[in-house]
């Protein structure tokens, strides 16, 4: 989620959190890649808050996947973002790389990511209205023009498999990327005449993520459970999820969430030959549900079964389930 109005010095949250956050670890945690023996992609959209004027529309595709070289174990994987919110059009680009041993009866992986943040503001849409004869006021605070500006974007993390559970702990936004808005000397859509030009910064706040699951086989039955739970903090703002859903015969997938303070969440989904599709619907328990009826998230996506043996260096198949 970003933010409706800027100020001229402004920190703000960067990420969305997606309620099927279990099917994207990558766009969480840059070690979670690579974590499957899979080339994995994963795209989806969130419309949040459907019914209010200009709430967050986001859009999001990942891709991961493991390699070798030489004895070592590499996993790399790439996320990309694009919101829009009120005045605001946000792009985000990451390219992530780790490496992975054995450690503690399962597997470590340590990686980084680097990107970039490229953020736009219409401020020729901008309209702020007098509260005493509703002539437009005006907000030195505030671009009159469009502006736009970008910047590099760090992140780092550790993941943890093993053969009962995952767990994942990352840094997003590690160096507090700034994006500097410069808007130019021109004429603004009132008409007026910008004598200078003007900076205005969006600094994007660093954020933990701390993700955890499992899949519990349900003894002589074709059921699994599947519990996952995610907490972000970018310390001023905490929020957490937890998930439980259940999986039949591989292939039918249904549960239900908890998003603290905010929300509770149906989830469906089905996989069948490596293809995945996934919804999830938020019902809003704060005070947003007087003028919303909720958000929806529909996701797709494919795993591709890679060989990594040196005896079949390039023969792959396609498989049912992740």
């Amino acid at each position: 989620m970003s933010i409706l109005a800027m100020p001229s010095d402004v920190v703000a949250q960067t990420d969305a959190l997606f309620s099927q956050y279990y099917e994207t670890p990558t766009y969480y945690n840059p070690a979670a890649a690579g974590q499957t023996d899979f080339l994995r992609i994963r795209g989806g959209s969130r419309m949040q808050w459907v019914g209010v004027k200009h709430a967050p529309t986001t859009f999001m595709l990942t891709g991961d996947m493991p390699f070798k070289v030489g004895n070592k174990r590499i996993g790399v994987g790439a996320v990309l973002q694009q919101e829009s919110i009120g005045l605001y059009d946000n792009l985000g680009v990451a390219l992530q790389g780790g490496y992975r041993f054995k450690a503690l009866k399962g597997e470590l992986t340590a990686a980084i990511s680097v990107g970039f943040l490229d953020k736009k503001f219409k401020g020729s849409e901008v309209y702020i209205p007098d509260d005493d004869d509703f002539h437009e006021s005006t907000d030195d605070a505030i671009p009159r023009t469009d502006v736009h500006g970008t910047s590099i974007d760090l992140g780092l993390g550790v993941f943890y498999t093993h053969r009962r559970f995952w767990a994942g702990l990352s840094a997003l936004h590690l160096n507090s990327p700034t994006v500097t808005f410069s808007s130019d000397a021109g004429t603004s859509s009132d008409g007026s005449v910008n004598e200078s030009a003007k900076n205005f910064e969006f600094q994007a706040g660093r954020t933990l993520y701390f993700m955890a699951g499992s899949n519990i086989a349900v003894k002589n039955t074709l059921f699994e459970v599947i519990p996952s739970m995610i907490v972000a903090s970018d310390f001023t703002f905490t929020t957490a999820e937890v998930t439980a859903r259940l999986r039949y015969n591989k292939f039918l997938i249904g549960g239900v969430g908890y998003r603290w303070d905010d929300a509770v969440t149906l989830h469906l989904g089905a996989e069948i030959k490596g293809f995945y599709l996934g919804y999830a619907y938020d019902y809003p328990t704060s005070a947003i549900a007087k003028v919303s009826s909720g958000s929806h998230e529909v996701f797709v996506g494919y795993s591709l079964k890679l060989d990594l043996s040196d005896k079949n260096k390039n023969k792959h198949k396609s498989i049912r389930i992740m």
